[in-house]
């Protein structure tokens, strides 16, 4: 493993470090993100501490239909403009009173491109700029430019396939696009992944370039040997990178992308708009203290937070924001975790049709069945899995404490142990030095007339964690198994007044109620939504689980040591089975995107930080009381 830290950033030499920092907002799928400027060092007095108080929001009434995402605002107007995936629009929101935002308008699409859709939107100086999906996916997509303080439409260019987030530099000279190029959903067509570099100084004539992949199309092997997830079916590099999020430096001169499927992130030359490296994440331990989960969503309702050794969380991140101290960039992502699941509602694909996609997701009890997987045939067993075996085992020299033996996976497969845990089949079984499986017999021998995959490790999706990264992909410091362990204690509490135990409803889904424990099986609380606020010489990271809810704050100002300072919330209504039908008293579901907004710019004085809920369909505006 590389250093975690340069050797010259002790604790003391950081905290004396001046910082400057960059705001990023999250994303995820169809999402996407702004990039404003925070203010410079000593531009407000230094807190010891904040908690997070929600003082107003805006609701469209439409629940599980992605109707608020990503939010960006401008000062100027005091306008927030917020990604509607349900209108394939924006929202145009008046902020001037932070307790009660209003509609007033809205940003359409279809007026670039007919039956286009508007996945991201960022703001710099009175220009917003928003990245437009073709009404085909695979299709090019546009970024276009209006004026935050009319609406008024000014130059729009085609960029690549799904454009999935964008952002300004720091100057607003430049406008960067993470083109994600998702297979179609029958896997027919699959579009290169790239980053459009915009040029955007005159804004009636913004200039394009692309930073592509296909550089690294001859390195497929090496960049599989270093750690980077290329596994679609007959996909080139450029194909299978799919880029999602972008965070840049504090100078303006390099980007960094997160290729969440990938476990990877790209490292981008703004000025050339190349590509200069990727860089694989690596994988987290689950097997070793720090590092715990919990596996299973049928335990009774017990929460059962352990190690497993042979389990490996793949990192998988989704937004990514950046900050400096010392004169070194920092990165810091939100492990979410996402699985290819291309075909996934085709009934011929499941039939036995490799061609019709790609499903890499299964569960461990399936995957090891000492008897086989053809039971699962016809039902959620990938032809591409079929077809490479007759079905798998489990190494005993690594997963013997939970019962495996030569052929059989014994108590390993219950459901309280990881019988039920969501990992990608594709990876964790013995190859040879080739790369192909090493085939072993039903009763666990090494056997070339064998049918049987060994699995040595199980990779798991997202590390359920936040994670600080140097400027080369250097793991700095990861959360390990914090959040989950928070979300497990008596400190922590749910609801507007917090009163709530959230151990109550721990690991629940956004979009059900009574759910206690139903995502330990899969990613678990979901950290996805990344924002970064500078208060005083205090760097905040604000991060939102997709899953629970909420907003968990941490100071890391050290980059080594961050410290939880605050969790919030709202939901109230937990218990009640469709959460849609107390949509208006339930709270805000599913955080997606998140924008801090520091006093200096805010309508009411005081640091906000505003969250789209895409389950709730809500917009949450979050006053930051400081504390001195």
């Amino acid at each position: 493993m590389r250093p975690l830290l340069p050797a010259f950033a002790t604790p003391s030499r950081l905290f004396a470090a001046s910082l400057m920092m960059t705001a990023v907002l999250a994303a995820c799928g169809g999402g996407g993100g702004s990039n404003a400027p925070a203010p410079g060092p000593g531009a407000d007095a230094t807190p010891t501490g904040l908690t997070l108080e929600k003082i107003g929001g805006y609701s469209t009434g439409q629940f599980g239909v992605s109707a608020a995402e990503i939010p960006a605002f401008d000062a100027a107007s005091k306008r927030l403009f917020v990604v509607n995936a349900q209108l394939g629009a924006v929202d145009v929101l008046n902020l001037a009173d932070p307790t009660h935002p209003v509609k007033i308008g809205a940003i359409d699409a279809t007026t670039v491109l007919p039956g286009a859709s508007i996945n991201s939107v960022a703001v710099h100086n009175g220009v917003v700029a928003v990245a437009i999906q073709a009404p085909v996916k695979t299709d090019n997509g546009r970024m276009a430019l209006y004026r935050a303080s009319d609406l008024t439409l000014i130059s729009a260019v085609t960029i690549g396939a799904l454009p999935d987030m964008l952002t300004f530099t720091p100057d607003g000279n430049t406008v960067l696009v993470a083109n994600e190029g998702e297979p179609s959903d029958d896997y027919q067509i699959d579009p290169e992944g790239s980053i459009s570099v915009i040029h955007v100084r005159n804004l009636a004539a913004p200039v394009v370039r692309t930073a592509d992949f296909t550089a690294f199309n001859a390195q497929a092997a090496a960049l599989r040997t270093a750690g980077v997830r290329i596994s679609g079916p007959g996909a080139t590099v450029a194909q299978d990178l799919e880029p999602e999020y972008i965070a840049i430096s504090a100078d303006g001169t390099t980007a960094w992308v997160t290729l969440q499927e990938n476990n990877a992130m790209a490292k981008v030359n703004i000025a050339t708009a190349t590509v200069t490296d990727i860089l694989p994440l690596g994988f987290k331990d689950h097997g070793v203290a720090g590092n715990e989960l919990d596996a299973s969503d049928t335990e009774g309702g017990a929460i059962n937070i352990k190690t497993w050794p042979g389990v490996h969380g793949m990192y998988l991140p989704d937004a990514m924001a950046s900050y400096t101290v010392g004169g070194n960039t920092y990165l810091v992502t939100a492990n979410e975790g996402d699985a290819r699941a291309w075909g996934e509602g085709d009934a011929a694909y499941w039939g036995g049709d490799a061609s019709k996609g790609f499903v890499e997701e299964f569960r461990v009890k399936h995957l090891v069945n000492k008897n086989g997987w053809a039971g699962r045939a016809g039902d959620d067993l990938p032809p591409q899995l079929n077809a490479m075996a007759a079905g798998g085992l489990l190494n005993p020299a690594v997963f013997g404490y939970c019962g495996a033996i030569n052929g059989d996976p014994v108590g390993c497969r219950a459901d309280n142990q990881l019988g039920r845990l969501n990992i990608s089949w594709t990876m964790g079984y013995r190859m040879d030095a080739l790369g192909a499986p090493v085939m072993f017999n039903a009763a666990g021998v090494q056997d070339p007339a064998g049918n049987r995959l060994m699995y040595d490790k199980l990779y798991s999706y997202g590390g359920r964690s936040f994670s600080i990264w140097d400027a080369n992909g250097a793991l700095v410091w990861d959360s390990g198994a914090e959040i989950e362990k928070f979300l497990a204690s008596a400190d922590c509490k749910l609801g507007t007044t917090r009163s709530i135990p959230c151990a109550t409803w721990f690991n629940s889904g956004h979009d059900e109620g009574n759910a206690l424990d139903s995502r330990s099986d899969a990613k678990g609380p979901e950290p996805e939504g990344i924002a970064l606020g500078q208060i005083g010489n205090k760097t905040f990271a604000f991060i939102g689980l997709e899953r629970m809810g909420g907003v968990l704050v941490y100071d890391i100002t050290v980059p080594t040591a961050p410290k939880r300072v605050d969790y919030l919330n709202t939901r109230d209504d937990w218990a009640t089975a469709d959460p849609s039908t107390v949509l208006a008293t339930a709270g805000d579901l599913g955080p997606e995107g998140l924008v801090f907004i520091p006093a200096a710019r805010s309508p009411n004085g005081k640091p906000l930080l505003v969250v789209g809920n895409e389950v709730s369909g809500t917009t949450a505006v979050m006053q930051i009381n400081l504390k001195y």
